[in-house]
């Protein structure tokens, strides 16, 4: 499995040619809806609606504590983490005892995880591993999103390791035209995580649309709906990846 998911390191111009080609205890959620949007937005991929009363996976006030206390690992996350976080947690315990703490929410875009990310290093301090699998509803207002990675960092600090997972988002039940914008969106995220790669030696991106875009079949196989993972298929690789990062030495 580690040689079948290890990831590419592309340059910008593969990146966008890549693009255009493809045109743990929680308070538990019940079923994920896809990344939703009203029509309209500057980008092509629509507007965010409210997600204030989206589906949520968040770890209780005890297990958040005791990852703290066993330097395990925190996780922000989207609607792609409420369907995979549980197994993501159970898959990692098993690689190498690390406990995980979640706090994911369907349809928030980064800025209200990097919000969770504050209130939870305030209240309980921070584990020396986070995990951000956000992004996909930056897709509606991609120029905020540079700045919710710098905030992510400074919360962080330099002596932690805080790992990203990389976008892919392309809504196939929208039209071939927000289809071909969620493509451009999700490549114009994946670039401004690369570029702060640069600036921070902390962050570590973890490349899931580079793994997807090898092979095309991939697409349409380990994604249900062009932006969650299918299950157990595209959930068991995406889930492997992360875990090969988070335990990387």
């Amino acid at each position: 499995m580690r040689k079948r998911l290890s990831s590419i390191r592309p340059n910008r111009r593969q990146v966008f040619t890549a693009g255009a080609a493809v045109a743990a205890s929680t308070v538990a959620a019940s079923t994920v809806p896809a990344t939703a949007a009203t029509p309209g937005g500057l980008y092509g991929s629509g507007t965010l609606g409210s997600w204030a009363n989206g589906t949520r996976a968040i770890s209780t006030e005890t297990q958040t504590r005791r990852v703290v206390e066993t330097n395990g690992v925190y996780m922000f996350g989207d609607s792609i983490s409420v369907q995979d976080g549980k197994s993501l947690a159970i898959r990692l315990l098993n690689r190498d005892g690390s406990q995980m703490a979640v706090n994911n929410w369907s349809s928030r875009p980064t800025s209200g995880a990097v919000d969770a990310l504050q209130q939870w290093a305030s209240t309980y301090g921070l584990p020396r591993r986070i995990l951000m699998a956000s992004g996909s509803n930056d897709i509606f207002d991609p120029p905020k999103f540079a700045a919710q990675v710098d905030r992510a960092i400074s919360i962080v600090g330099q002596n932690r390791t805080l790992f990203w997972v990389d976008l892919q988002v392309v809504r196939t039940a929208q039209t071939a035209a927000v289809q071909l914008a969620d493509q451009r969106n999700s490549c114009w995220l994946n670039m401004q995580l690369y570029d702060a790669q640069k600036k921070y030696p902390n962050l570590r991106i973890i490349r899931w649309a580079e793994w997807l875009w090898v092979k095309p079949y991939r697409l349409a196989n380990y994604l249900r709906d062009g932006v969650h993972p299918s299950v157990p298929l595209g959930q068991d690789a995406r889930n492997e990846l992360i875990v090969q990062s988070l335990t990387q030495r």
